[in-house]
């Protein structure tokens, strides 16, 4: 781990993880902040926060706008907010991919033509806001392509092209939440011409694989600390695999993607599902291969690939819902069989054996060690 305060890098020179992309390697230029290191070297994973409000308030913006050119692209920013910019923005990279999440005041992003002749890494850039809106002018040849995106949406620009991103907030809001991701064109199994198709349009992400992207991506972002070094590629094939499976979707060319990417998305398509019906205790192997249109065999394969059957798979993502419900003191009053009930455990005798065989205790026991002091 690389321990860093808010305006100095305590590594070494030739430590710091992004000296090979630009930002200064004795990290003297108070530029960021680093918060876990997983890894060293381009192909592995490690995560950089910037949160400005450890900064002078006048000094804010200026930190911002190094830190985001020296982290994503060169661009050109501009806020009403600039006096006493308040910004939280985590960068997680993995190998090749860039996945930032951010929570800002309302911004204006520009990339020049000038800026494209000066540095172009011939990327996507991905952003799905949580919140606020997004209006969105893309230059493409003489014709600027125009669109409001709104929340949940799926927004696609190109790093070689010029563009304005202007993002507001909810009336109310003095910050928004949103997430990028940047990542080289020639990763994504559909060819460019047709995504370039796709450039600043609007791509409503309520379902499908937009929806699936976005909730991997929030689910990523949230907690890290579970990751090591070697899971930055893995991690980042995952994020190309949705991000190629969303963009085939809306062109209708699922048929490009390689079968690699379709078994991959195809396995955290139903991993979603059985996330998503945990508490019906229907939910079976057999219920799963036959919501996605597949055979209960092809179903166990793909499952073999990952070293988990699917039955154990969903016996364990119930017994983690019924712990985290155990150990909440909001449940404290709420029966242990009732818990257990409300994910997916109809059999009071059955679930205590898989619990103790499982955890080594009772659920009471679980239930008590989490929470002191409580009979």
């Amino acid at each position: 781990m690389c321990a860093v305060s808010s305006l100095r890098c305590n590594a070494t020179p030739g430590q710091c993880p992004r000296a090979d992309v630009g930002v200064q390697s004795s990290c003297d230029a108070a530029l960021w902040v680093m918060t876990e290191q997983h890894g060293q070297g381009r192909k592995t994973m490690y995560e950089t926060v910037l949160r400005t409000e450890d900064l002078p308030a006048a000094d804010r913006f200026d930190v911002w706008r190094e830190y985001l050119i020296k982290t994503h692209v060169p661009v050109e920013l501009v806020s009403e907010h600039a006096s006493d910019f308040r910004v939280t923005d985590r960068v997680l990279t993995l190998g090749s991919v860039a996945v930032r999440s951010m929570h800002a005041p309302p911004v204006t992003v520009r990339r020049t033509r000038k800026l494209v002749r000066q540095s172009d890494p011939e990327a996507y850039l991905v952003s799905l806001l949580c919140q606020g809106s997004m209006d969105v002018v893309h230059q493409q040849g003489r014709t600027d392509c125009r669109a409001t995106h709104h929340p949940y949406d799926l927004v696609l620009l190109s790093t070689s092209l010029p563009n304005e991103m202007r993002v507001r907030t909810d009336e109310g809001k003095a910050s928004l939440t949103g997430f990028s991701v940047l990542v080289p064109k020639v990763l994504l199994s559909v060819p460019t011409d047709s995504v370039d198709r796709l450039l600043a349009r609007r791509m409503p992400g309520g379902e499908g694989a937009i929806a699936l992207l976005f909730a991997f991506i929030t689910q990523l972002t949230r907690d890290t600390a579970s990751y090591g070094p070697a899971d930055g590629p893995r991690l980042g094939t995952v994020v190309v695999d949705l991000l190629s499976a969303a963009l085939a979707q809306v062109l209708e060319m699922e048929n490009s993607l390689t079968p690699e990417t379709r078994r991959r998305t195809l396995t955290l398509t139903i991993e979603a599902f059985i996330q998503q019906n945990l508490p019906d205790p229907r939910l079976a192997p057999e219920v799963v291969a036959a919501a996605h249109h597949i055979s209960v065999s092809y179903l166990h394969r793909l499952f073999q690939e990952r070293g988990i059957s699917v039955a154990a798979s969903i016996r364990r993502r119930r017994l983690e819902r019924v712990c985290a419900d155990l150990a909440d003191p909001a449940m404290v009053t709420v029966p242990v069989h009732a818990i257990a009930s409300q994910w997916g455990f109809t059999d009071g005798a059955h679930f205590s054996r898989t619990f103790r065989r499982e955890y080594g205790m009772t659920p009471l026991e679980y239930r008590n060690r989490e929470r002191p002091g409580i009979a």
